[in-house]
């Protein structure tokens, strides 16, 4: 796109707030895209080249949705912890392995897709956002789900396509988390904590492709205080 497309899109951008830069083979913020700090509550920099942001994403203090995902990102950087007002994150399909501690004052998350990227340790930054209703971690190298994760206020965690073969009990005391995506990991049935089938709210728990046969889940002690759970879910949708 030229410098004219380019500039028509941030004209437009200053009125209505939001600005699609995807699949423009960007690897840095180009020329004028500063100017519109202030207004954007949406950005799209999906597809790109970006081996990491620059700084100047910080001062984007009215963004409400950032999309970043298919660019080749290993981190994000600390200073998207200033952006106070995101409530949707797509950082999927890049080369993340950490995650910034700034990222936990990000206090209107809603959403959060950081699917097909390189995290290998469960990231506590997400305890305590309590508007927080879907975090997505997919395909990723998680190998535990820490004590640390019962801090979250998810209704949705996605732990999809990683090798997690441990899980807290503690996850148990997640107060809003009702679908639990544990598809396609190292588990063993003996690792399923009984207090998640017992005491949790928990009333979807995704559990093939894991390193047991799922006819045999139905022989864990409390499998039938979960299956409540389950079926009350189900005669609601109908």
């Amino acid at each position: 796109m030229g410098n004219s497309g380019l500039k028509q899109q941030y004209d437009t951008a200053s009125k209505t707030g939001v600005l699609n830069l995807s699949n423009k083979k960007l690897d840095e913020f180009p020329q004028g895209l500063k100017a519109l700090e202030s207004v954007l509550r949406i950005l799209d920099l999906s597809g790109n080249k970006f081996a990491k942001l620059p700084n100047d994403i910080g001062d984007f203090n009215s963004l409400k949705n950032l999309n970043v995902s298919h660019n080749k990102l290993g981190t994000l950087p600390d200073v998207l912890g200033r952006l106070g007002k995101l409530e949707n994150l797509n950082a999927s399909f890049n080369q993340i392995r950490v995650l910034p501690t700034s990222m936990s004052r990000l206090t209107m998350l809603k959403q959060v897709n950081l699917s097909d990227n390189q995290i290998n340790e469960f990231p506590g930054v997400f305890s305590g956002l309590k508007h927080l209703d879907v975090l997505d971690l997919s395909k990723n190298k998680l190998t535990v789900v820490p004590d640390e994760a019962s801090g979250l206020h998810v209704i949705e965690l996605n732990l999809n396509q990683n090798q997690i073969s441990s899980i807290s009990e503690n996850l148990a005391e997640c107060p809003r988390l009702k679908t639990l995506r544990l598809e396609e990991n190292c588990l063993q049935l003996a690792s399923i904590p009984a207090r998640i089938l017992r005491d949790s709210k928990v009333s979807t728990l995704a559990l093939e492709g894991n390193l047991f046969a799922m006819k045999d889940f139905a022989s864990l002690e409390f499998y039938e205080q979960y299956m409540e759970r389950y079926t009350a879910v189900k005669k609601k949708m109908f």
